[in-house]
């Protein structure tokens, strides 16, 4: 009987104990809901907040003939720089880009400077610093381009699906935008709310082209500027832009895993004598300092490096 009572009483501890963590855990889940719908109500208020400045202080009838080569050269260097802020999806100005990057080339020219004691050295230095921001825009860039592209084939398809059951183009623009994730979900919401402020389809289209810089959306957008001119079945070519899309990337990951090894190679390569500079600087640094003393090799060897990346990048990426 003893042991049976201990059996009950640990039966009901451990009973008491599930149920005030099931308890526990559906108001915590509860909570966690009401936060995520407060979250997404407020993103949604703020782009429709974005959208109705951009109609009030942008010309964007005028931008989106940025796709025209003559517009394009036009262009200042600051505006290239916005675009450029655009596509990588950062609420940021190009002012501010600007300054990060020269607090960066004086803390570094001034670090370099002070524990080289070569002016050349914290020059070259500053100049690569200088260009970080700019890097890592670019980088955020194309991740963020690269999962557009992931995501527009469903997407195409939901819309194709969407206007064979009856609903318009905007209303498809809609469904994507409910549906899908960011950051197809935030541009498509984007086009939607500038129509719904009263842009013009084919201004809002030619915007939402240039502020993801992807070729398929450019021919999707040019697909639905013909298509409002002359007609057609618009969901069938949705549905073959699906395709070729997959296609495309289908060919993307297989360069991809082609082109692996080779990249491996490439960065070790590239990484090797900057790993040797900073361990023959901890190990013996008078030797390394008497190399500061000619600035054109170590100007010649950056430049040299730069150009092979740059031809690297240009044989293993490629229009395709």
């Amino acid at each position: 009987m003893v042991y049976v009572l201990f059996g009950l009483v640990f039966a009901a501890g451990f009973l008491l104990v599930f149920g005030v963590n099931l308890l526990f855990a559906d108001i915590s889940s509860a909570h966690r809901q009401q936060i995520r719908q407060r979250l997404e109500e407020e993103g949604r208020l703020q782009q429709m907040e974005r959208a109705r400045a951009s109609m009030q202080h942008r010309d964007l009838y005028e931008m989106a003939a940025a796709e025209a080569d003559a517009t394009v050269e036009r262009m200042t260097l600051r505006e290239r720089f916005g675009i450029l802020l655009e596509q990588a999806g950062l609420r940021t100005r190009p002012s501010r880009l600007a300054l990060v990057g020269t607090i960066l080339a004086l803390a570094t020219g001034f670090l370099v400077g002070l524990l080289t004691r070569s002016i050349v050295a914290g020059v070259m230095l500053a100049a690569l610093a200088s260009c970080l921001p700019l890097f890592w825009v670019n980088f955020v860039r194309a991740q963020r381009m690269k999962k557009l592209r992931s995501q527009l084939p469903d997407a195409f398809d939901l819309m194709s699906r969407t206007m064979r059951a009856g609903q318009t183009m905007q209303q498809a623009l809609q469904v994507v935008a409910d549906e899908s994730g960011a950051p197809l979900s935030e541009e498509f919401g984007y086009c939607y709310d500038q129509q719904n402020l009263g842009m013009s389809p084919e201004a809002a289209m030619r915007d939402l082209s240039r502020r993801t810089g992807l070729l398929e959306i450019k021919i999707y957008v040019l697909a639905v500027t013909i298509h409002r001119q002359s007609g057609g079945n618009l969901a069938e070519l949705l549905e073959k832009l699906s395709f070729v899309i997959r296609e495309r990337y289908r060919i993307q990951r297989m360069i991809t895993s082609l082109t692996a090894e080779r990249k491996l190679q490439t960065y070790v390569l590239f990484a090797l004598p900057l790993i040797l500079l900073v361990t023959l600087l901890i190990v013996n640094r008078p030797y390394v300092m008497e190399l500061f003393h000619y600035p054109l090799i170590l100007t010649m060897m950056l430049g040299l490096m730069g150009l092979g990346a740059f031809w690297m990048n240009r044989i293993i990426n490629f229009d395709y």
